[in-house]
């Protein structure tokens, strides 16, 4: 019969596994759908409207580097990005910096028949990050279409997301790959593979090991949660879950035979 101590130490061998498990699962990447089955418009186009600050001060601090926001929206309305506070105060990007100011989709006034779409947009960059629609001299900003988040480090950029130039570079490990750098970028190549119906309302786990190629940014995919048991951390150190299991079976069969 196994003592009693030996017993304890082995549940605790298993619930710091356990926790080690829970710990990987929880840092994985992430998808956000800004408006949730509301989708991105102004006031104007859905009344009474939306309160999209008030949707992400609900999430807190949860924005990490690597995750995804996700805007579902139609060729009416634009997707603008901005560390600028003047720029989104104004409501304007006409004048902003190319290294401070991104559009990510653009509006078509022709279109006199809105169609769908839907813009992945990686946050890359630590700290509060700004987003509005711009087009239509603002007056899509000006009736809601606006909100500010915090983007937390979190697991840093995932392989994918980095710009080509910083694998030769320790100190610019985590140098987001810039759409102005870099014209070839697409958000959805990078985005997780999932289409996302407009009545979407909950973010989906993405995971940062996926097959990098070194001509594009690989996509991510959706964790299985078998997957998660193949590798996860443990105090920074990247542990193997099955390797793990075979080293608990044998101090099993050691604590058995002394005892």
């Amino acid at each position: 019969m196994v003592p009693c101590s030996y017993s304890l130490t082995l549940v605790i061998c298993i619930c710091i596994c356990c926790c080690c498990l829970l710990s990987s699962v929880s840092l994985a990447y992430k998808n956000y759908t800004v408006g949730d089955s509301f989708g991105w418009y102004d006031n104007l186009e859905k009344p009474p409207g939306f309160d999209y600050q008030k949707w992400a001060d609900a999430h807190g601090n949860s924005f990490t580097l690597g995750d995804f926001l996700i805007f579902n929206t139609d060729n009416n309305h634009s997707v603008v990005q901005t560390y600028n506070f003047t720029t989104y105060k104004s409501c304007n990007y006409d004048d902003a910096l190319e290294n401070d100011t991104i559009q990510w989709s653009s509006a078509d006034p022709s279109s006199t028949s809105p169609r769908p779409v839907t813009v992945p947009v990686p946050l890359l960059k630590l700290g509060i990050t700004y987003f509005f629609s711009g087009d239509y001299d603002g007056e899509q900003c000006l009736n809601g279409q606006n909100f500010k988040i915090n983007v937390t480090y979190g697991q840093g950029l995932p392989p994918s997301l980095k710009s080509p130039s910083s694998s030769s570079s320790s100190s610019s490990a985590d140098a987001p790959i810039s759409p102005a750098a870099n014209p070839d970028f697409d958000p959805e190549d990078s985005a997780p593979e999932t289409l996302v119906p407009s009545n979407f309302d909950h973010p989906q786990n993405v995971s940062d090991d996926s097959t990098t190629n070194t001509d594009q940014p690989s996509k991510a995919a959706t964790i299985p949660l078998p997957a998660a048991f193949l590798n996860f951390n443990f105090f920074g150190l990247r542990l193997n879950g099955f390797m793990i299991f075979l080293i608990l079976i044998r101090l099993y069969g050691f604590f058995w035979i002394v005892s």
